[in-house]
């Protein structure tokens, strides 16, 4: 029976793919854990291993075309199978996934025309506990399910890292067992396009550049955000003489052995104000508000053609030294493309920094599921009244945009004064 090869969604925001390159040829045998294409996701370009041995019979998406997640790119054919002309792929049982493959160059003469019909997302129904798109499985395994009318989420799969092969679903067929995967689904209206037509400006005035994934992934998001978060805005002044002072005594001290950025002990200041205001470190989703017990931090960090955000983990409990050594690695190896989906999901608050770009002030959009994120706007000189007097400091201004249904107003009031506190008595990230 031929395997169909589907896009996996190798990052946790990924709805679809772009085929970077093949790294096999039709025909070309695969070997569980080989490399056989790299994908362009949202974040990064990452590499799709075999899991299905066999023989590589036909390469349906090209190199460098877009494919949603879930629908076929290509069929498996085992050693000597014969695989019918006719034969046509089947990808995922929802709609975005049985949709062709998304050309990636488009004529600049030919007219853009908004579908007249949007696709439904098929949600499960109330009740379901697993999405069975983040079930491990493989693409064969998935179809005999489907066939056998056995519900993937009943069963434990045995092959590398929990991953539900054709053999688990077999074992559990040959017992006679049904699990329910015959589920009803509820179908929801997609968000309708925005509409489309004539540019207002002359073809020789611009240049097209092709949005990536990542922009297209930052866009949605972006929107979502607006859209759908109930946004309220908080800032506040904060001295910064004193966490001055200390960074400068601190660089001279190590003589080389580290260098620590106002960013570090921002990263830190944040951790331990959460730890300090926990209602302030919460996310929302429609069952219920999570608390969470730790401070994971998501820095912005500005990446060719976007920005990713690396999460500094459990930062409550890390050195400053150690804070900075960290955010000099995952920011290095963002630029680079090779972080794992891992370290940059998972954030419970988010800090960007405009400051370095000589930006005083400026407000950032939340970023879902996460509660709040800091914008940090540059330090410098400023008139300030000291005991009754004029005098000059050095100083930032820091906002806060909260989400109002998980973070109320006076909680965001309590988290800056609590952030304003470690930030102007900076010794107390260091303890």
């Amino acid at each position: 029976m031929p395997i169909d090869l589907l896009m996996t969604q190798l990052s946790p925001t990924m709805t679809e793919g772009r085929v970077a390159r093949w790294l096999k040829k039709e025909g070309d045998e695969l070997v569980s854990g080989e490399v056989m294409a790299e994908i362009e996701t949202d974040k990064a370009t990452m590499e799709m291993e075999v899991v299905d041995e066999g023989v590589l019979h036909r390469i349906i998406a090209a190199e460098g075309a877009t494919v949603a997640v879930g629908a076929p790119i290509a069929v498996i054919a085992e050693d000597g199978e014969e695989v019918p002309a006719d034969y046509q792929p089947v990808g995922e049982a929802t709609p975005a996934a049985e949709a062709a493959v998304v050309e990636t160059a488009v004529e600049a003469s030919a007219p853009v025309v908004a579908p007249t019909a949007p696709v439904p997302v098929v949600e499960p129904v109330a009740g379901s506990t697993v999405d069975p798109k983040r079930i491990k499985a493989s693409p064969l395994a998935r179809r005999l399910a489907r066939q056998k009318g056995i519900n993937l989420a009943a069963i434990t799969g045995t092959g590398p890292k929990g991953r539900i092969t054709r053999g688990d679903v077999e074992k559990v067929a040959k017992r006679g067992i049904s699990l329910g995967a015959g589920t009803a689904a509820v179908v929801t209206p997609a968000p309708r396009p925005m509409p489309t037509g004539p540019l207002p400006y002359h073809e020789d005035e611009f240049e097209r550049v092709e949005n990536s994934m990542m922009r297209k992934a930052i866009a949605r998001r972006l929107t979502e955000s607006k859209q759908q978060v109930p946004h309220f805005y908080l800032n506040v002044d904060v001295e910064m003489d004193r966490l001055m002072d200390l960074r400068a005594q601190l660089n001279e001290v190590a003589d080389g052995a580290f260098k620590l950025s106002v960013n570090d002990f921002v990263i830190k200041a944040v951790a331990k104000a959460l730890v300090d205001v926990p209602a302030a470190n919460a996310s929302w989703t429609d069952a219920s508000t999570l608390m969470h017990k730790h401070a994971h931090i998501s820095v912005a960090v500005a990446i060719e053609g976007g920005l990713i955000t690396p999460v500094i983990r459990f930062a409550e409990q890390k050195g400053i030294v150690d804070i900075s050594n960290e955010v000099k690695e995952l920011a290095g190896r963002a630029r680079a493309g090779e972080l794992k989906p891992e370290e940059y999901s998972g954030g419970t608050f988010s800090i960007s920094n405009l400051g370095m770009y000589g930006v005083k002030q400026f407000s950032a959009i939340v970023n879902p599921p996460e509660g709040a994120i800091l914008a940090v706007g540059g330090t410098e000189e400023r008139p300030v009244v000291k005991n009754g007097e004029l005098t000059i400091a050095r100083m930032m201004t820091l906002t806060l945009s909260c989400d109002h249904r998980v973070v109320d107003g006076a909680v965001g009031a309590e988290y800056l004064a609590a952030l304003k506190k470690h930030i102007e008595t900076p010794a107390s990230v260091l303890i």
